[in-house]
């Protein structure tokens, strides 16, 4: 890990009564559900396995984020992105988030080796951009757990703090944040939904894989892995507002597919009951 990297952990959530939700039943009963871990447990300390960055490695993949970030740039799929922020419907939104604040910090997870393939690459761009192309996103923070020691020295050159802890997903957001999830497993957002409940979602604003996705799978092909491991993206689906990402062109397909920009109204008064799936 570079000597720089951030020291982070989350802070525990206080006042938020746990959700109970409501699931699709399915004909087995009396199956046993995973075990929830605690956030302490799912918090631990991490460090990237080449504990020591590699200069050529990091001047070649300096030069590689650099063309990839010109290349998106140019690109028909990034001004029709910026365009869909810019509309009074969804920009109103990300105001409505931040209130009072003047920045929204950026939470990026599940980013993936930046130095082995594009297309985290394309999307490490896409958080680069917005950050120098919107006045109002903050600090930027990354985690993945396959990062290495060369790639966290780069994402810092570009003014990311790369964290040394390993969330689980479980960020509180106690100030108005942006989560940016491409492509995660279902159970990394559901971590970050039951880490938010209540009225704390709407303090959040997540772009990743679409929800109405998952719940489609649910009802088409009765998935029980994904009932399983996203209830709380299954529950909240009827408080949220969701704008899909229009990829464009292939180029960018792999990157961005089936991704959306996901913002939250949760009624608090209302009373979801978790019922045995």
């Amino acid at each position: 890990m570079a000597a720089s990297a951030k020291v982070l952990t989350s802070e525990t959530c206080t006042g938020n009564e746990d959700w109970t939700i409501v699931l699709p039943r399915r004909g087995r009963k009396g199956r046993n559900l995973p075990r929830i871990r605690t956030p302490e447990e799912q918090q631990k300390p991490w460090f990237p396995t080449e504990l020591v960055s590699d200069p050529h490695r990091e001047s070649k993949l300096l030069q590689k984020m650099q063309a990839c970030i010109k290349k998106l740039e140019s690109s028909e799929f990034y001004q029709t992105f910026m365009n869909q922020i810019q509309t009074p419907e969804i920009l109103n939104r990300f105001y409505s988030v931040l209130g009072s604040e003047l920045k929204m910090q950026m939470v990026i997870y599940g980013i993936g080796s930046i130095e082995s393939y594009e297309t985290p690459r394309l999307q490490l761009s896409l958080a680069i951009l917005m950050k120098r192309k919107l006045s109002w996103i903050g600090d930027v923070e990354v985690f993945d757990p396959i990062l290495s020691a060369t790639e966290s020295r780069v994402l810092e050159s570009f003014g990311c703090s790369v964290l040394s802890v390993n969330e689980q997903g479980r960020r509180c957001a106690i100030k108005p944040t942006l989560f940016y999830m491409p492509h995660c497993e279902a159970e990394l957002y559901d971590n970050l939904l039951q880490a938010n409940q209540g009225a704390m979602l709407k303090g959040i604003v997540l772009l990743g894989n679409s929800f109405g996705t998952y719940e489609q799978h649910v009802s088409e092909y009765k998935s029980s892995v994904i009932v399983d491991t996203a209830r709380h993206v299954l529950a909240v689906r009827k408080f949220t507002q969701e704008f899909s990402i229009k990829t464009v062109s292939d180029d960018y397909f792999s990157a961005f597919h089936d991704s959306s920009w996901h913002f939250f109204s949760p009624d608090v008064e209302a009373e979801l009951q978790l019922t045995e799936i």
